[in-house]
């Protein structure tokens, strides 16, 4: 537990299974987290046999999709107080948790950010392109939202209280990569009061499927410019 509140870890998975449980044992070795929850997003057939022989549950979700994968998690884990999201790809570090929960004693959401430079480690996948595309999606979103300081739309670590995840689930609609974003926005969008945390950015164990291509960067950057603008002027998400 956190301060008298119930915690749980959601690790979305597809290709991790050569990090997954060292990801899962760094979780577990804080002693504050009461569950740590792996969903299976049609992922790699070695990845059971990894997570099995941890603390960690893990679920089946057939839809593919990070989003579809989160959703998933979230609506397995209603009786926690807060629910952190998390990659276990090895980019990021379990204990860097440590360093957002005390900002939920003040915040609805707390999100990381990858593109502090002292922060971001020998071989990590953030060169020049993704860091500034990153900082620059971020820049659109603080102005055509009204938001406080923004540096990184793409991190995926982040903390949520329950109570204000209730008010967003209804309004969530993105299956795919886009859906860490349309978070954010849903956030912003309410009004919720929320602050973005620099962390550890690692090299990745395996390649990601999305930013490991260039040409599938920039797709989903041009995806993200886009929702951007329609959500903003009250138009649905395309679910990509």
């Amino acid at each position: 537990m956190w301060n008298g509140k119930r915690l749980v870890v959601i690790l979305p998975t597809y290709n991790e299974h050569l990090s997954i449980a060292t990801c899962i044992r760094g979780f577990e070795s804080l002693g504050i987290v009461d569950e740590i929850l792996v969903v299976n997003n049609n992922a790699h057939p070695d990845t059971s046999a990894e997570v099995a022989p941890t603390a960690a549950r893990e679920v089946l979700e057939t839809t593919q999709g990070y989003g579809a994968a989160i959703r998933r998690g979230f609506a397995e884990t209603r009786s926690f107080d807060l629910v952190c999201v998390c990659e276990p790809d090895g980019t990021f570090d379990p204990a860097d948790l440590l360093k957002l929960l005390p900002y939920t004693h003040d915040v609805d959401v707390v999100f990381g950010s990858r593109t502090t430079q002292a922060l971001i480690l020998s071989g990590a996948n953030m060169g020049w392109f993704l860091k500034w595309g990153n900082w620059a999606v971020a820049k659109l979103v603080e102005v055509l939202y009204n938001t406080v300081f923004l540096s990184d739309v793409g991190c995926t670590y982040r903390v949520i209280h329950r109570e204000s995840l209730d008010r967003l689930e209804p309004k969530f609609a993105i299956d795919g990569s886009s859906f860490g974003l349309e978070m954010m926005l849903h956030v912003a969008r309410e009004r919720m009061s929320f602050v973005q945390v620099p962390v550890k950015y690692q090299e990745r164990v395996g390649e990601s499927s999305v930013t490991g291509s260039r040409y599938k960067a920039v797709v989903l950057g041009l995806q993200m410019i886009v929702l951007c603008v329609r959500m903003r002027f009250g138009r649905s998400p395309v679910n990509a």
